[in-house]
């Protein structure tokens, strides 16, 4: 198997872009080499937990860029035939990215991922609601009542702050970010036609 390690964080939309793409490109091979571990990276992490007004976000963020930036992400959701509706509140991630860290201890990172950028990019959900989460976890085959208990604790938050602070010291400072083999790094939402080609290219290295 082949590591490819995904740095992202649920409320970037390339990186709901970039899974759409990178799905579509596993789904026709079925055979593709990668073993996928997804790996929390914050956009905000100072973020407050109550979190903050999307559009006043935005404008503090990317100012006057905020109107092309949103046109250019609508325009490149619809050529993949998405439906965008994102929560009216940008979230505080620190307990979504908990939960992906307890998926990847039960092999649910995928479906996890899954259901919280589908939450807060297509079903306007709050991700930072505990019960929100307990309930994508779920959906994910893991235990609600267990993710509950633990969200309410402080359960791994130290874990989480660690393994986002060794990716930024290795450099990592944008997300999607993909890292191949823990050799060759792509940043950004791919599209699925040149993950076809780079799985096309592992396989036949390997029967070579």
């Amino acid at each position: 198997m082949t590591r490819l390690d995904i740095f992202a964080d649920p409320v970037c939309p390339w990186c709901l872009i970039g899974q759409v793409e990178l799905d579509r490109a596993l789904a026709r091979r079925l055979d593709h080499p990668f073993a996928i571990t997804w790996h929390p990276f914050r956009l905000n992490p100072q973020m407050p937990p109550e979190g903050m007004d999307r559009v006043a976000y935005l404008r503090a963020k990317l100012g006057e860029g905020a109107e092309a930036a949103g046109k250019a992400l609508a325009k490149r959701a619809a050529d993949l035939g998405l439906v965008l509706d994102p929560a009216p509140r940008e979230p505080d991630t620190t307990d979504a990215h908990r939960l992906m860290h307890w998926a990847g201890l039960e092999g649910a990172q995928a479906p996890v991922m899954s259901g919280l950028l589908r939450a807060h990019w297509q079903e306007a959900r709050d991700i930072s609601d505990l019960a929100t989460l307990a309930a994508i976890a779920q959906a994910a085959g893991m235990d609600p009542a267990l993710t509950a208990r633990l969200l309410a604790s402080d359960a791994d938050r130290d874990e989480v702050a660690r393994r986002e602070a060794h990716a930024r010291q290795r450099g990592i400072a944008s997300v999607p970010t993909f890292i191949v083999a823990d050799a060759h790094a792509l940043t950004g939402a791919q599209p699925a036609e040149l993950w076809q080609q780079v799985i096309d290219e592992i396989m036949a290295a390997s029967r070579s």
